[in-house]
């Protein structure tokens, strides 16, 4: 069925509820969310004190970004695939992966701290952009196989400046792939604003040359962004191809514990986006419906502040390691010369 050019444009302004084009979730949906927002944060928070004391290497927070990060974890289902990057821990958790598996990677134990296959989820990407060639390639795999397969990529608004990104939605569009590209628009490739990234209307309009269906949505209202991503998964799970989305919001902590983000954006700046946290616009939303008190968010507070002390307990043991690993999982078959190495380092720990 050809499909309107005009139909396949994003709106001229950032999607928000109510809107008619998109229907709003159902109340239990966005109380799920609610939920893993703040389970989420609660975690994010943890996971940012952790550094402070040495038991991660870095951590990326993605306070702020509650929204996108738990729509993207609640829209697709379980056989479907997340392509995730560093900043995407809390879409990981709200996924249902252990959390202390998620903090692997930052903690500098191995690549990927989860079982990928099991998990339909790929391993957290540093590289920017990388993921959405993996992404295509899974989902264009999987549609040529008959499986009932979306890949979701989740990306910033710096990866659409790398060559990944454009080769990704090419290669997606041409072939029809199964994939939506959620791009977190929160200001800032580390320290680069968005003004000098892209002069676009909006980074949702790089896929009209390609022939990709495009939105954008307000990244802070979790009802618009579940909304905007259930279309967009329902477009790419009924053979409409690629769909991209950039969702609107804000990185409110620094890029990473290692950034000083005062020195390039404003406390005036940060203080605008903080009206517009996405926990408390949803908070409201479900008080005013009648579908959340006092009671329950007291309830689900608890249930955050629980998660994090078993994050924090089990983080605070030490790793058994075995420095043996160093050479597994390298090749299938060691070659002679990892084989002598790794007689070199037995011979060395039974010296000592």
């Amino acid at each position: 069925m050809e499909v309107s050019t005009v139909e396949w444009l994003p709106s001229s302004s950032p999607v928000q509820l109510p809107d008619p084009n998109h229907p709003a979730p159902e109340p239990s949906r966005l109380l799920a969310a609610y939920r893993a927002m703040v389970v989420g944060r609660r975690f994010d928070a943890q996971a940012t004190t952790l550094t402070k004391q040495g038991r991660l290497a870095v951590y990326p927070s993605s306070r702020g970004q509650e929204a996108c990060q738990v729509g993207a974890a609640l829209s697709i289902g379980a056989q479907d695939w997340l392509f995730p990057t560093y900043r995407d821990s809390v879409a990981l958790v709200t996924r249902g992966i252990d959390p202390v598996e998620v903090l692997t990677l930052l903690r500098g134990d191995w690549h990927c701290g989860y079982d990928v296959p099991s998990t339909r989820t790929a391993p957290q990407c540093t590289p920017l952009a990388t993921q959405t060639l993996h992404a295509v390639g899974l989902a264009h795999g999987e549609a040529r196989k008959g499986r009932d397969t979306v890949a979701l990529a989740l990306i910033g608004d710096g990866a659409t400046s790398e060559g990944d990104f454009h080769e990704a939605l090419n290669f997606a569009a041409v072939f029809r792939a199964p994939v939506v590209f959620l791009v977190q628009n929160n200001g800032y490739a580390i320290s680069v604003p968005l003004a000098k990234q892209s002069v676009a209307p909006s980074l949702a309009h790089k896929g009209i040359g390609y022939g990709v269906r495009s939105e954008q949505v307000d990244g802070n209202d979790a009802a618009a962004v579940l909304s905007v991503l259930d279309t967009a998964v329902a477009h790419a799970r009924s053979g409409g191809g690629p769909f991209l989305i950039e969702a609107h919001t804000y990185r409110m902590e620094a890029h990473t514990n290692a950034d000083d983000a005062g020195r390039y954006r404003s406390p005036d700046e940060v203080e605008q986006w903080r009206q517009r946290d996405p926990i408390d616009r949803l908070e409201r939303q479900l008080r005013e419906s009648g579908h959340l008190d006092d009671t329950a968010v007291e309830q689900i507070a608890a249930e955050a502040e629980e998660f994090a002390v078993q994050v924090r307990s089990r983080m605070q043991a030490e790793p058994s390691t075995d420095p043996a690993d160093l050479f597994r999982h390298v090749y299938a078959e060691p070659t002679p010369q990892l084989t002598e190495q790794l007689a070199q380092l037995r011979a060395e720990q039974e010296a000592l």
